[in-house]
């Protein structure tokens, strides 16, 4: 009688994102894994595009992306009770490869946890250690076999320890390179409102878009505005939010689109935008754009002390130089974001400037396009 074959055990990657942009990426990485090794089992935690991507989420991480120290506080019950779940899926599953995406304050203890579980661990998009606490740089080694950057000025960070840190392109060109190809011609008088993906974000930034449109529209009544959001129900909120201020009789009127951001910055001619990643987009979709960010006063006062940057817009800090002017706190008034919009409008006094600093600030990432497939035979390697 022969015996029954024994069923090997299926490949198993777990993908941990906390935010949007790292769902996006997760996504991606998913696909060229899926490529890669058509038999490997994707799990971890994540939204709506890791999941359509094939990735069984044990976490949804829709509401995660959470913003500030005293924020952070708040919703630390919350955090522990998915952090614990998810530690006491990975002893029983014992995944072959981890890849841990951005989200510093979760996946670096989520890190040293799998660390001691023997899981090899594999991170991507390096914390900004560059930024504020570098101390996270001697833990990250300790932690993790593979650091992947996705900005050129980072692996030298890593390099005092003997983390392998590499820079592998960003995986945001692989995304929007097809869009970049279609061109197209871009609408003068509008003006993008991209307030953000967080509901607090809403709350501290939304109204001074909205007046600063009016203040643009007050001075030149052909502008046109449009709030591009990333999801039906942070749309609703932001509707909810206009509907109940009291606007000017001339206030502009304001267009809504949903799940169309990209397309949008193709042929909008400027933006106010919450700082995050949808300025690197913009950046790399050659739109000019004025950021903007508020914190509470307790999370901005904290973060002032321990962080020590000339900015915290990514274009900037790539090429060393303003290409985006950028307001924050008490410097976010409606008057200084219309001014900086009047002069990245087509005719402004910034306007040609700011298009050569994009055209640089691509050149300066490399323009990578197979940054996923890259990602994915590593994290294979390391399976």
């Amino acid at each position: 009688m022969s015996e029954t074959p024994v069923q090997s055990k299926p490949l198993t990657c777990w993908i941990v994102a906390g935010e949007a942009s790292g769902d996006a990426y997760g996504a991606a990485l998913a696909t060229a894994l899926r490529e890669a090794q058509p038999g490997i089992r994707l799990a971890g935690m994540g939204a709506e595009k890791m999941r359509a991507a094939g990735v069984e989420t044990y976490i949804d991480s829709t509401e995660l992306g959470i913003v500030g120290f005293v924020e952070v506080l708040k919703h630390l019950p919350m955090l522990l009770r998915l952090f614990r779940k998810l530690v006491r899926r990975a002893a029983e599953e014992r995944p072959s490869v981890v890849v841990l995406i951005d989200y510093p304050g979760f996946n670096l203890r989520l890190a040293k946890k799998l660390h001691a579980l023997g899981i090899r661990v594999v991170w991507y998009i390096s914390p900004q250690v560059w930024a504020w606490k570098r101390g996270r740089i001697w833990k990250l080694a300790k932690y993790c076999r593979r650091m992947l950057c996705i900005f050129p000025f980072e692996p030298k960070y890593y390099a005092p320890t003997s983390l392998s840190a590499e820079f592998i392109g960003h995986p945001l060109f692989e995304q929007l390179n097809p869009l970049r190809a279609q061109g197209g011609q871009r609408e003068e008088n509008l003006v993008l409102l991209l307030p953000g993906s967080r509901r607090q974000e809403l709350q501290r930034l939304l109204p001074d878009f909205i007046h600063a449109a009016c203040l643009l529209h007050r001075k030149n009544p052909a502008l046109r505005f449009e709030f591009a959001m990333p999801r039906a129900a942070i749309q609703e909120f932001g509707q909810s939010m206009l509907a109940k201020m009291k606007l000017p009789a001339d206030a502009p009127e304001f267009v809504w689109s949903c799940g169309q951001t990209r397309e949008r910055m193709l042929v909008a001619s400027a933006a106010i935008a919450a700082s995050g990643t949808v300025t690197v987009e913009a950046a790399m979709l050659g739109l000019p754009v004025v950021v903007a960010y508020r914190l509470g006063a307790i999370s901005w006062w904290i973060g002032r002390q321990l962080v020590k940057l000339p900015s915290i817009t990514i274009a900037n800090l790539v090429c060393e130089t303003t290409v985006f002017e950028e307001f924050l706190q008490d410097d976010c008034t409606p008057q200084h974001l219309a001014d900086a919009v009047e002069r990245i409008l087509p005719g402004g006094i910034r306007h040609d400037e700011c298009l050569r600093l994009l055209d640089e600030f691509t050149r300066r990432l490399g323009n990578a396009e197979a940054v996923s497939p890259k990602i994915a035979r590593i994290v294979l390697e390391e399976s």
